[in-house]
């Protein structure tokens, strides 16, 4: 893995974080942020046979219980096909359940069972401990920062429905 170069700090009103190879270092910052706290957890993926792709659904499923398969297809931004081998996976591990919608039976809603929200939770237990403290050692205004620019980077559509609330 290769190290992050050091920006030297700069005041906060210059232009020149915005010059390509500060733009650069952002995208190794979250580049290596983000194989950090999601390889974390992987143990308990691979002990119950699954992987990052069924980690993230797990995710967007535990955080949207009854969400429809259509929902997740646009969220995840993957085709039918591998979205159906990760569900497939999770529903036939017992860890997902996918029922008609009491309202429209012709949709599909998924939901965590009981199997499901204990892995997301063991899940959820390893990446915690490294966000809450990055969150806390880099203080309310960074954090508040740090929203900003991820909202920023968002899809315009994920950027609407979220109203500034990362999900």
């Amino acid at each position: 893995m290769s190290d992050v170069k050091r920006a030297e700090t700069r005041p906060l009103g210059s232009p020149l974080y915005l010059r390509d190879e500060e733009l650069k270092q952002g995208v190794d910052l979250l580049f290596h942020a983000f194989s950090e706290v999601f390889t974390t957890g992987d143990g308990a993926l691979r002990a119950a046979g699954l992987g990052r792709a069924h980690r993230r659904a797990l995710y967007f499923i535990a955080r949207n219980p009854a969400l429809s398969v259509a929902a997740l297809l646009g969220i995840l931004k993957i085709t039918k096909q591998s979205l159906n081998r990760v569900l497939n996976d999770l529903l036939e591990g017992g860890y997902v359940e996918r029922r008609p919608a009491p309202n429209d039976r012709r949709m599909r809603q998924l939901r965590l069972t009981a199997k499901g929200l204990e892995l997301e939770e063991k899940l959820w237990e390893a990446q915690r401990p490294r966000l809450a403290r990055a969150f806390r050692d880099a203080g309310p205004d960074a954090v508040a920062g740090f929203r900003r620019v991820l909202t920023g980077l968002s899809a315009s559509d994920r950027r609407a429905r979220n109203t500034g609330e990362i999900q």
